[in-house]
């Protein structure tokens, strides 16, 4: 019984560091140099390599890659990217060693999941060819 009631008692406080965003400088310390692979409700969603400098080249697995950057703003990390000028802005948290995000102001039910974690850069087509 008392380890019940330990467990209630505790369990809220872990529940609450698994949800803590993560900062700026963990995000990059994690992502720096790797390419990430994301899904949302069990399919393939995309996939982002993070360059030095906070630089970021992200594809929707079409083979089309586009280059962004990324900053902090508050608990965000947000993106821009060439072809998309307005902000994208996540907060990432890491559970069981792998990250999620959450677009800002969306619930829990779109939020992506890391499915993959490489050393590799993505592969991305050459710019569209055609008359």
């Amino acid at each position: 019984m008392r380890a019940l009631l330990i467990f209630l008692v505790f369990f809220p406080t872990l529940a609450l560091a698994n949800d803590r965003p993560i900062t700026a400088e963990e995000f990059e310390r994690i992502v720096t140099g790797k390419t990430f692979s994301y899904a949302t409700g069990g399919a393939p969603y995309g996939a982002e390599e993070y360059l030095g400098n906070r630089r970021v080249r992200w594809t929707f697995l079409d083979g089309e890659c586009t280059e962004g950057s990324w900053y902090e703003s508050g608990e965000y990390i947000c993106f821009v990217y060439d072809n998309i000028p307005d902000p994208q802005c996540w907060t990432f948290f890491m559970r069981s060693g792998r990250l999620s995000a959450r677009f800002s102001g969306q619930s829990t039910s779109t939020d992506l999941f890391e499915t993959e974690r490489q050393d590799e850069p993505l592969f991305c087509l050459g710019p569209e060819v055609g008359v």
